[in-house]
């Protein structure tokens, strides 16, 4: 139950991670050594997969050791935080990549 618990810490932690970087991203545009902003977008994508995971991983926890009514309360939440995940990610990392083209094409 521990191991289960920090499941869903963990999908917290990774979920901001994956909104901060490319908040950060944008915030140092115009800064000189602002070189690695595609790294910090992969960083994004990467930690908002991870988040995901580790809800599938809680889920299929609660799977395995049958609490349905844990599972019936939950998966309309989850799913819909999950899809507002992914989407905030995708268009705070697209927003970056927009960005960061149009300074390179001055």
């Amino acid at each position: 139950m521990i191991g289960a618990m920090w499941l869903n810490m963990g999908s917290l932690i990774f979920g901001l991670i994956a909104w901060t970087l490319p908040v950060l991203n944008l915030l140092r545009r115009n800064k000189e050594n602002s070189r690695n902003w595609i790294v910090l977008c992969m960083a994004s994508i990467g930690a908002c997969a991870i988040s995901l995971c580790m809800q599938l991983f809680y889920t299929n926890y609660l799977v395995k050791i049958e609490d349905w009514s844990a599972l019936m309360d939950t998966s309309s939440a989850v799913a819909l935080v999950a899809a507002i995940l992914l989407a905030v990610t995708i268009t705070f990392n697209a927003t970056t990549l927009i960005l960061y083209h149009r300074k390179n094409l001055r």
